[in-house]
């Protein structure tokens, strides 16, 4: 089988570089942006959205004869931009994304070269087009071959994303074992074998320094000097923050992707679950101070992403990952398998009215999860298909994932 996988780096480019980098970077959002209002008028125009990357492609020339220092960047790079948007739009039309928004200076600045580039691993050092040789940082060994490189700006240093090409053999999970994952607040993971993994909290950490940061950035005035190096330190502190949560969630996910075959997680909609509770000027909400705490703790603790390197991981081992249906997990006794809501009137302790059953919210909402991934595989129905099965709408439902009807008895 074919694994693509992406190798980041950290170059280290001259005075020279650095700036001949921000002008292509520049460029490019030109052109992105020109090609979205040009498809904007031509909707306004006939009332019809066909965008074709061919069209907007045979515009570049009249574009760099009106821009002339157009002809400064790679033209494949340029070309990349409006296959970008072409994509964009795409995404669009699929409701897998919203409208294609126009680019902003300062914001994901970044080019793309799809050939034309070298990579030299013994020397530490990239050859991309009209820049010539750069030093990067070579912090791991690549493996396959390289297909493009990716060129971005982050808190002022730049980064060559790699993504290489290469043939392995069908891989096979080393272990057997199958295992329930309940995520949460206090405990950022809880696995049915009882092993919890703590939560970093990253953005709390940090919080009071960066709400200290964003006052010293009020008091000063806008665009000045002064103003640019504050915001700066802003923008590298957030960099930190996601930095932090990000390794937090790569070490946790490769541990439990080793230990485990078949992992099973709740099908959680995060989107949903941190939307803001302010309501609308004819009715406001209620508790809108405590919600937003809430929803800042769950955005803190990156579920989404957790979710997303499972799959990719447990994919590259061999393994596999049942997302199933969330209701009830937390309300159920593994006991003797009564639902209520006063089974769990706290955070954090779990006791069944029922047969008394009592022990950690987290761990029951985990094996509750386990058992929804046994009753997954008896059945072999996804979460499409049940959904269907009951009629029920599917807007924002992931087709990968599968969820079973309750919590059976084993």
């Amino acid at each position: 089988m074919k694994r693509l996988q992406a190798y980041k780096f950290e170059l280290m480019p001259n005075g020279e570089q650095s700036r001949a980098m921000r002008q292509y970077a520049g460029c490019c959002r030109v052109v992105y942006n020109k090609a979205l209002a040009w498809q904007n008028a031509q909707y306004q125009a006939d009332n019809t959205f066909k965008f074709s990357y061919t069209k907007t492609a045979n515009l570049l020339p009249q574009w760099k004869t009106e821009l002339t220092w157009l002809k400064d960047a790679p033209s494949q790079t340029l070309q990349q931009s409006l296959k970008n948007l072409e994509s964009s739009f795409r995404n669009f039309f699929a409701k897998r994304t919203e409208f294609p928004k126009y680019k902003k200076k300062g914001m994901s600045d970044s080019f793309k070269f799809p050939q034309g580039f070298k990579i030299e691993q013994q020397n530490n050092r990239i050859f991309l087009p009209k820049l010539g040789w750069l030093r990067y940082r070579n912090s791991q060994a690549m493996l396959g071959t390289p297909k493009n490189i990716t060129v971005s700006l982050k808190c002022g240093k730049w980064y060559a994303s790699i993504q290489t090409e290469r043939e392995i053999e069908q891989p096979r999970h080393l272990s057997t074992s199958m295992v329930g994952v309940d995520v949460g607040i206090a405990r950022f993971a809880t696995l049915s074998n009882g092993q919890v993994f703590t939560a970093i909290n990253s953005f709390k950490q940090k919080q009071a320094k960066l709400a200290r940061y964003q006052r010293a950035l009020a008091r000063k005035v806008k665009f000045s000097s002064n103003w640019k190096k504050q915001k700066g330190k802003i923008t590298k502190l957030h960099s930190t923050i996601a930095n932090i949560r990000k390794d937090n969630l790569h070490k946790t996910t490769t541990r439990i992707s080793q230990n485990h075959a078949m992992i099973v997680i709740e099908d959680l909609q995060v989107s949903n679950m941190s939307k803001s509770a302010k309501g609308t000027m004819e009715t406001e909400g209620s508790n809108v101070k405590a919600k937003s705490g809430l929803n800042r703790s769950i955005l803190d603790q990156g579920w989404f992403e957790f979710r997303r390197q499972l799959e990719y991981k447990q994919a590259w081992k061999g393994g596999e990952v049942i997302a199933v249906n969330p209701r009830n997990t937390s309300r159920t006794c593994p006991c003797c398998k009564h639902v209520a809501k006063e089974n769990r009137l706290t955070q954090a302790k779990f006791e069944c009215v029922e047969c008394g059953y009592s022990d950690n919210a987290d761990l029951v909402g985990a094996i509750n999860i386990l058992a929804a991934g046994h009753a997954v595989l008896a059945r072999g129905v996804t979460v499409q298909q049940d959904r269907t099965m009951k009629h029920e709408p599917t807007e924002g439902i992931r087709k990968s994932s599968r969820e079973p009807v309750g919590i059976p008895r084993i």
